[in-house]
């Protein structure tokens, strides 16, 4: 058995090894013909309309909320339970965050407690909320939309925890995470712990074409580059400020190796899961919510001795992770006037939460491990 064991970790096979080999062989190692294969495959697996591959989660946050308009003297709700690149994007444009706690059983967005925020303020006060996918759990994207419509806010989903994951929306239909139903974009990150990876990349999926071709163009640079421009094949426009947000043919090929095996690898994270579930039952601990969309990105247990737990654990070689630090208790956003005590679902679940391995290549073996050290630190109790 492989020791250590990491809460998550990329898998890279040979054949993920031989597409990069062969984009290295190619006349074009950026801008060429992965990147187009892997951004059409990446919507034909969640039935989005457009997808746009970008450098990371962060570039793919970032140029989603500078696309959607939101500028300075824009207000956007967040979550305050999520890693902080999900927030700082708003503050890349200038505009400004407030947040929703978390239902406390879920740890997604409480969208109680948004419908009560968004009622009880003047109209305008918001532009955009930023729903988070925690874990890889769905959050209900129509009843988001239908407490948001009559607000004129933008939906910018989080998804980087859920491709592949869905819902059933109060039509009936089966909805994968991020495919543009309801929201006005979507994000995807495939940093090496995520489902798929390109070591470092990211994905934005709309099903609105002008967004997408805003997006294309604030990708590189803001340039436009006419198909037929009188002045010559050279010619182009910088039409506004743009960022070099590309991902190169090396990374889209990896990830278009690796979507391949994706339907595959969510069915191993549920199926890994489903052990977890039944082998921890009867533990003093709160396991996570349980859907049948559920993409599991994440298995959070909570305890009341996580300190002791995460201690005890790394001295057997088992490397578990917290997510996330609330947003509020970081010293930047406390700069910027918030404070510990003010989303008390989100601490309490910080205060219990955390991460065990899993992935889809964890062994059996591996696990069993995990489980054995959980149970045998929990006797002590």
């Amino acid at each position: 058995m492989k020791l250590p064991i990491p809460y998550g970790c990329q898998e890279i096979l040979p054949e993920d090894q031989a597409a990069v080999q062969e984009a290295l062989s190619q006349e074009l190692i950026t801008q060429g013909s992965y990147l187009t294969r892997f951004e059409a495959d990446f919507s034909a697996y969640l039935n989005a309309s457009h997808s746009i591959a970008v450098a990371n989660g962060t570039a793919a946050l970032h140029l989603s909320a500078l696309a959607l308009g939101w500028e300075k003297g824009h207000t956007v709700i967040c979550s305050p339970l999520t890693f902080v690149a999900s927030v700082n994007c708003v503050l890349y444009t200038g505009a400004s965050v407030d947040f929703v706690d978390i239902d406390p059983k879920t740890g997604l967005m409480d969208l109680q407690l948004l419908k009560e925020k968004l009622e009880s303020s003047p109209e305008g006060t918001y532009q955009g909320v930023i729903p988070v996918d925690y874990a890889g759990l769905p959050i209900q994207m129509d009843e988001v939309a239908e407490l948001t419509r009559t607000h004129k806010l933008n939906i910018l989903e989080d998804s980087c925890h859920a491709p592949g994951g869905v819902y059933v929306d109060r039509d009936g239909v089966k909805q994968h995470c991020g495919n543009g139903a309801y929201a006005d974009a979507a994000i995807f990150s495939f940093h090496p712990v995520k489902h798929l990876t390109t070591g470092e990349g990211g994905m934005i999926t709309t099903r609105n074409q002008a967004l997408a071709d805003k997006i294309k163009q604030l990708r590189v640079h803001g340039i436009h580059k006419s198909p037929e421009p009188p002045e010559g094949g050279w010619y182009y426009e910088m039409q506004e400020l743009g960022y070099n947000y590309r991902l190169n043919e090396l990374q889209a090929a990896l990830g278009y190796s690796q979507l391949k095996r994706a339907a595959a690898n969510l069915a191993l994270r549920k199926q890994k899961a489903r052990i977890y579930d039944e082998a921890l039952a009867d533990l003093p601990i709160k396991l996570p919510a349980a859907a049948e969309g559920h993409a599991y990105h994440l298995y959070v247990i909570r305890t009341e001795k996580r300190k002791e737990l995460y201690d005890y654990l790394r001295s057997q070689q088992i490397l578990t992770q917290v997510h996330y630090i609330p947003v509020n208790y970081q010293p930047y956003y406390q700069n910027l006037g918030w404070k510990k005590g003010d989303f008390p679902h989100a601490e309490a679940f910080y205060d219990q939460c955390l991460s065990i391995p899993l992935y889809p290549h964890l062994g059996e073996d591996q696990q069993a491990y995990v489980i054995e050290k959980i149970r045998t630190f929990f006797k002590g109790y």
